[in-house]
């Protein structure tokens, strides 16, 4: 894949370093399928995406990977070929499952450079937040997408200052009451705003999505400069 622009904005050695760091990225449905893009299209080379669901009707008014011929199909492999059509020589691998709290799961996780949380079972994401802030990889989460309209209220924090996200209080609560405190600081995209509606839009997941993944790219760029 051809990153001239890519490399005259960051330059050589951070586009070399993109292409060498090892990336997990759980859940590809809204926010995770347009982080999965950006992340490609900028240069990482070896993403191993999870998703254990499939790709609905309910899917395609927001989540890159679904469209009205794929309906049924499994998301992770779904998204798995959309990435090697842009980057043919990425190393993908799609793990087409539910992360499953425990010792097969901790031993998965424990091998990558960046480890980004894009679901929101609040079982499965406590778990994978406190179990990755063991591990040697920097981590990044989404927190809670839906209800949202106003993209200006997009914000990133560290997981203990998010305020206004039901989600993030409720996996607060959730890891104090288990005493499962994470062991290192985890930056999050989220919203404050509270909306009356339900529902999520394309644009709300596109830029939590884009968000996550500018976190790896700018954490990479300031290592580079140190």
């Amino acid at each position: 894949m051809d990153q001239s622009r890519t490399t005259q904005l960051l330059g050589e050695a951070v586009v070399r370093r993109l292409g060498q760091v090892r990336v997990l990225l759980v859940g590809v449905g809204g926010v995770g399928g347009w982080c999965a893009e950006a992340l490609i299209r900028s240069g990482i080379q070896h993403l191993t995406i999870v998703d254990f669901d499939t790709v609905s009707t309910s899917n395609i008014n927001r989540q890159i990977v679904a469209t009205e011929a794929n309906v049924g199909r499994s998301k992770v492999e779904e998204m798995r070929q959309r990435l090697l059509d842009i980057h043919p020589q990425a190393d993908i691998v799609a793990i087409d499952e539910r992360v499953v709290p425990g010792e097969a799961w901790r031993e998965r996780i424990g091998n990558y450079d960046y480890i980004i949380d894009a679901i929101d079972d609040v079982d499965a994401k406590a778990w994978l937040l406190y179990e990755g802030s063991l591990t040697q990889a920097t981590v990044f989460s989404s927190m809670g997408a839906g209800r949202k309209l106003d993209t200006e209220q997009i914000q990133i924090a560290e997981f203990r200052k998010v305020h206004g996200c039901p989600l993030a209080r409720a996996l607060r609560n959730r890891m104090k009451k288990e005493h499962r405190i994470p062991a290192k600081k985890i930056r999050c995209v989220y919203s404050p705003e509270i909306s009356a509606e339900a529902g999520t839009i394309a644009p709300i997941v596109g830029v939590f999505g884009m968000k996550l993944a500018n976190l790896l790219i700018q954490n990479e760029v300031a290592r580079m400069s140190e």
